[in-house]
């Protein structure tokens, strides 16, 4: 066995160094696959072709509806790699259109969702190039990223215009905060988001506004649009919002007959802000056990209980409590088994089970 050894090793080290160079192993399976692919493409254009001249090749028949006309030959990208010289079948007399490869097509729509996923990944037009060349095996031009991406405007433009059905039971309403890129560099803006529970379970999101500011003259627009695109509210139990007062004031007007929930973790959030580091674990803690009350009159015992115990330390942080406390106790006018999921904004982080810990 210690005379193989050596040989084995020297074996191992052997492939080990083909598959770390490019030019070998690697290089030789990418070029074969993309061989493979541009074989697949073209018999299946050719098959296109006999079925629909109904005339094989080489084939005299009276019944044919045409005659070929060699190929033409064209660049196509793949998530593969580029094709140089993809060969398409053509007829003497216009009309045959190949379903592989549309008119005057360039790149798979694979590539062109790859290409809009890195620039929204926060590349340049002028960087998506580069990053894609080693997997493409081309270059994307600057022109040719912002073409693709433009697909993005039309797709939003849709989905700003579509027609809303009236069918959701609670509503959230937030605003968050994003990095946008602009001409001048990035800046922060805020995007007004709303989202929408089905009678299902589901959650969806309903419609989002980039702004320049959160406010009453922001929101309300949202909503008008909202409610003339037919989210009247006919079916909404319940808008579950931040404490924003301009967002109160907007709802007041568009939909002034669904009551409101205060989320709880801005609540919490807004406590903590006005507590003591060393309090805030025990502060929020006894917090906590208001809106995990089975009902809503043990949630009003557990609140006169927190603010009894923190009312002379922090009456800060319990003024901001007691100044919404009805909105923040309105889910127990809904179905219990709704309350965990509509006590807070935050779509990722509902609060807890009906009973539970968060």
């Amino acid at each position: 066995m210690a005379s193989v050894r050596p040989l084995t090793d020297l074996t191992v080290a052997d492939l080990w160094r083909e598959v770390k160079d490019e030019r070998t192993l690697w290089g030789d399976v990418s070029q074969q696959t993309l061989r493979s692919v541009k074989l697949l493409l073209e018999n299946r254009m050719h098959d296109e072709l006999t079925n629909y001249l109904n005339a094989g090749r080489y084939v005299r028949d009276h019944g044919r509806a045409g005659y070929r006309n060699g190929v033409y030959r064209r660049r196509l990208t793949t998530t593969w790699g580029t094709i140089p010289d993809l060969r398409i079948p053509r007829t003497r007399a216009p009309g045959f259109r190949p379903t592989v490869v549309a008119r005057y097509q360039q790149r798979t729509e694979q590539v062109n969702r790859l290409v809009r996923a890195v620039f929204l990944g926060g590349l340049s037009t002028r960087r998506v190039g580069a990053a894609l060349a080693p997997l493409l095996g081309d270059t994307v031009s600057p022109a040719t990223v912002s073409k693709i991406t433009q697909a993005l405007d039309h797709a939003v433009a849709a989905f700003h215009a579509r027609r809303l059905a009236d069918a959701y039971q609670y509503l959230f309403l937030d605003a968050v905060t994003l990095r946008v890129k602009m001409p001048d560099g990035t800046r922060r803006r805020h995007a007004l988001v709303a989202y929408g529970l089905t009678p299902a379970g589901q959650r969806e999101l309903v419609d989002y506004r980039l702004v320049h500011q959160e406010c009453q003259a922001t929101w309300e627009p949202f909503l008008m649009n909202l409610a003339c695109r037919g989210l009247t509210g006919a079916r909404l139990r319940l808008i579950t919002t931040d404490g924003h007062a301009g967002l109160h004031a907007a709802l007041t007007l568009v939909y002034p007959q669904t009551p409101r929930q205060a989320c709880w973790v801005h609540a919490l959030r807004n406590v903590a802000q006005r507590l003591r580091v060393r309090d805030r674990e025990q502060c929020l803690a006894l917090a906590r056990r208001i809106y995990l009350a089975p009902t809503r009159p043990a949630a009003e015992r557990a609140l006169q209980q927190w603010v009894r115990a923190w009312q002379p330390t922090a009456p800060a942080a319990v003024a901001c409590v007691l100044r919404d406390w009805e909105a923040l106790l309105a889910f127990y006018t809904v179905a219990e088994h709704d309350w965990r999921r509509v006590r807070t904004t935050n779509a990722a982080f509902p609060l807890g089970g009906a009973h539970g810990d968060e």
